[in-house]
């Protein structure tokens, strides 16, 4: 990105920083689970916990994933907006569902995935990822179909950007599927093909393009591997 190594130190000391100050600050027993809280009294579940886990802060997964799929969270539709609220939002279910795959809890993440699809594109509602309701009066909104792609990008391939022609990917393929795979995906100014199956107790990772192949590897189910596309 053409950034100074000066600035790119001082911009990882600020997230630790930041990351040192959300578990001070936020980090809290809420309702019986090692989660996070919005504000100092809060006593109640809410949805937004999930958001650590988006951005790789995972050292209350355990408790914000269980917090997240408890009864007093997770309804029919995904996540109420708090616990003992009717009023659900797509927006943070949505998060919700990337953060707990990229946390690597897959097989459970794929569990109330599915069930969100079942109910929402495939059920007796609007076939569509939704605002909120009753608030919003489950409006649709293009963001939340971007988010729900997100899900697989993000959160089952772990696609994460590093350059304009670099990225990480941590693979978390669920143990019931053989293989996971996108085909003509533009992006780092390429058109690639990502495929991911299961091979000898692990996963063979291939990253390619019509004219050449820049990953063909095996590696455990949830690694990380860093790809240059040069």
């Amino acid at each position: 990105l053409g950034i100074d190594r000066k600035s790119i130190v001082s911009y990882q000391r600020q997230a630790e920083l930041l990351k040192k100050n959300i578990e001070k600050y936020f980090g809290a027993d809420v309702m019986g689970f090692k989660t996070y809280r919005y504000y100092d009294g809060n006593d109640i579940l809410r949805s937004w916990i999930c958001i650590p886990l988006t951005v790789g802060i995972f050292e209350r997964k355990q408790g914000t994933v269980d917090a997240l799929f408890s009864p007093f969270l997770w309804t029919k539709d995904g996540l109420a907006t708090q616990s003992g609220d009717k009023t659900f939002w797509d927006r943070s279910t949505l998060y919700a569902l990337r953060g707990v795959f990229a946390a690597g809890e897959t097989n459970k993440g794929l569990l109330y995935l599915n069930a969100y699809s079942n109910r929402r594109l495939l059920g007796d509602h609007v076939p569509y990822p939704v605002e909120a309701y009753p608030e919003g009066n489950q409006r649709h909104l293009s963001a939340e179909s971007a988010l729900y792609c997100r899900i697989f990008t993000e959160g089952l391939f772990g696609i994460r950007p590093l350059g304009f022609s670099a990225f990480q990917i941590t693979p978390q393929l669920p143990d019931e599927w053989e293989y996971m795979r996108f085909k003509n995906v533009h992006g780092f100014n390429k058109v690639l093909d990502v495929e991911v199956t299961r091979q000898e107790g692990k996963i063979r990772l291939k990253v390619s393009d019509k004219s050449k192949t820049f990953v063909n590897t095996l590696m455990d189910n949830g690694s990380s591997l860093i790809v240059e596309l040069n």
